[in-house]
């Protein structure tokens, strides 16, 4: 794989005036959710440029970006090797996401993977009770409901380990079950990109490396840039989501920089983070994903555990997503995307047939008429 890499260093200030600004900007940009490794087709060529983009918010909407001093990984692995991506490449873009522009190699299975620090953030009860509704953890609601826990605040260490898996050329490698050694991910057991729509694919989800049993997931997908329309398959209605000043409302606040906001119940009813389907890993560890159609597929966990022996934290939080596109098999190997733009076509013996009926007609009308 070649990187464009520029070879500098960014430069951090450390002055009181530049951390209180910092602060002060975390608390502007409100907003947050899940973490996305997003392309906008994850079908390449070999020596092609792309982009992968940080979505930080919802799989079709970032709201912030990634500060570089929270990446602790950032890397892709090919051919069997794996590299690291330094900060410095990763560009700001609209100020929502982070973006890494690249050249791939030579073709093969690619995976990419960013895994941030961790982050502590305090909520009122009512806010965490809601959070955890929205959000689909589920578990941990029901944990607090049963214990008689909901009237108490929290304070969580949440961290988030995000991978996505892209196809360059023909050529399919054994690099999609590299495990990265993240805190919590998501391993696919077979190689998506020898998936098709229609089929499913078998997940493992590791917990500090090892398969964790009875874990709530969610999966959905969007469909690719390669139907034409570009139309979504689900029902997300972003224009329902309310806003509060320069920040995006949602169901908790956890952002970039660990601040919250409010959560309206408006932006309770108009979007939600557990669309799609809803699954839980067997006692291996592992979930089966159905791929119905052609399209970008995303898929989410959190898994939170309560914390009993600490003055300050009551939760621990850590978060994984994973990405990749589905396609029907191909007839042949050289059959493209392109091809279908001809389906729908009139076939050209019909077209002679009919043009040859039709001159007959009109020499006969002319024939009697003479």
């Amino acid at each position: 794989m070649r990187l464009n890499f520029k070879n500098f260093l960014s430069q951090k200030a450390n002055t009181p005036y530049s951390r209180l600004l910092l602060l002060f900007t975390g608390v502007l940009t409100l907003c947050s959710h899940d973490l996305y490794l997003k392309m906008e087709t994850y079908f390449l060529q070999p020596n092609q440029e792309a982009t992968l983009s940080l979505y930080n918010g919802t799989f079709e909407k970032s709201e912030n970006i990634i500060t570089r001093d929270r990446m602790l990984d950032a890397s892709v692995v090919a051919q069997g090797n794996r590299t690291n991506i330094p900060a410095a490449e990763w560009q700001d873009q609209d100020s929502t996401i982070t973006q890494f522009t690249f050249t791939t190699g030579e073709a093969g299975t690619y995976v990419a993977g960013v895994s941030t620090k961790a982050r502590n953030i305090e909520l009122a009860a009512d806010k965490f009770n809601s959070y955890l509704e929205h959000d689909g953890i589920l578990d941990m609601l029901d944990y607090r409901t049963e214990n008689d826990l909901l009237g108490e605040d929290a304070v969580e260490r949440y961290q988030k380990h995000v991978k996505a898996v892209y196809q360059v050329g023909d050529v399919k490698t054994d690099d999609w079950s590299t495990v990265l050694g993240y805190p919590i991910e998501f391993v696919p057991q077979s190689n998506p990109y020898e998936t098709y729509s229609g089929g499913q694919l078998d997940v493992l989800v590791l917990l500090d490396g090892q398969p964790l049993a009875n874990q709530l997931v969610y999966a959905d997908h969007i469909s690719s840039h390669h139907d034409h329309g570009h139309k979504h398959d689900h029902d997300h209605d972003h224009n329902s989501h309310s806003h509060d000043g320069e920040g995006h409302s949602h169901g908790h606040g956890h952002n970039d920089d660990g601040h919250h906001h409010d959560h309206t119940s408006d932006s309770i009813e108009g979007h939600s983070h557990t669309n799609g389907q809803k699954l839980r890993t067997n006692e291996q560890g592992i979930v089966t994903v159905k791929l119905p159609k052609d399209g970008i597929y995303f898929i989410r966990t959190i898994h939170m555990t309560p914390i009993s022996d600490s003055d300050e934290l009551t939760h621990e939080s850590k978060w994984a997503t994973l990405t990749f596109e589905v396609t029907h098999e191909h007839g042949t190997a050289t059959h493209t995307h392109d091809d279908h733009e001809h389906e729908n076509e009139i076939p050209t013996w019909v077209f002679i047939l009919g043009s040859i009926l039709i001159v007959g007609i009109f020499f006969f009308i002319f024939r009697k008429k003479a």
